[in-house]
């Protein structure tokens, strides 16, 4: 599998070449495009000024910053590149924090965790094993599409999985949403016969359960088309990793 990021992982004094794999992906999802129903050609979408509707050439497409209702602050290329962050293709470990002190809510988006050549197994394998004795989570930092963003390192199967994480301001406030909610006396025995529920439905957490009937039983269903018979998408399915029979916590919601 082609990596998404190569470079380095250092601590202290240890480092060794790794490439970063995403974890997880859309692109086996039904996705449709927008055709001429009159022609069955593909649709393109053309870019617009939005006062005098009139089309815009690709060399006049830029960006800007609104800065009130309609008024937008134009900027270059060039200024932009000026403040972009240098990658150094490193991810330095800066801390480790317990993994129960992470908010769920700063999880971002899963990579798989590689040595990427034979000469770094050993440093590689030392720093997750490390890690594992431990309970730790290692944070550290990365340049990924031009941008600085913080990643939770954790011992995972023979690899590493980490997970970049969300800047506070990024993290909206519950208070915001349950600031109305009133407090409320339950009564006993209505807490008893909803514990009673829930202990009846207890199960242990099983990915394969979760069944998309929008992409089993949809389109592909009931729109075949050749000769009649439905269409034919080849899937991948999921298979649990041999020595991590669980998720971990934050990811054990469908």
């Amino acid at each position: 599998m082609r990596p998404y990021w190569k470079g380095y992982l250092k601590l202290a004094l240890v480092s060794c070449p790794i490439a970063l794999h995403a974890a997880c992906s859309t692109a086996e999802r039904i996705a449709f495009r927008q055709v001429n129903k009159a022609t069955g050609n593909r649709l393109r979408q053309q870019l617009v000024d939005e006062e005098t509707g009139a089309p815009v050439a690709p060399q006049d497409k830029g960006r800007g910053y609104e800065v009130a209702k309609g008024e937008y602050l134009i900027v270059d290329d060039a200024e932009l590149e000026a403040i972009e962050i240098a990658s150094t293709h490193t991810i330095e470990i800066d801390s480790f924090v317990p993994r129960a002190q992470i908010d769920q809510r700063f999880f971002d988006t899963p990579y798989y965790i590689t040595p990427s050549e034979p000469v770094g197994q050993e440093a590689f394998a030392v720093i997750r094993q490390a890690m594992r004795g431990k309970g730790m989570v290692a944070l550290g930092r990365l340049v990924l599409s031009k941008r600085e963003r913080v990643i939770a390192l954790e011992a995972y199967d023979k690899g590493l999985l980490g997970t970049t994480l969300r800047y506070p301001y990024e993290v909206r406030k519950a208070e915001e949403y349950f600031c109305d909610l009133p407090e409320l006396t339950i009564a006993p025995d209505m807490l008893a016969l909803a514990g009673h529920i829930v202990d009846s439905k207890a199960a242990d957490f099983d990915p394969l359960i979760f069944r998309d009937r929008y992409e089993e039983g949809g389109p592909f269903l009931t729109l075949g088309k050749d000769g009649g018979n439905p269409l034919e998408r080849p899937r991948r399915e999921f298979r649990p990793d041999p020595l991590r029979p669980s998720l971990p916590a934050h990811r054990r919601s469908p």
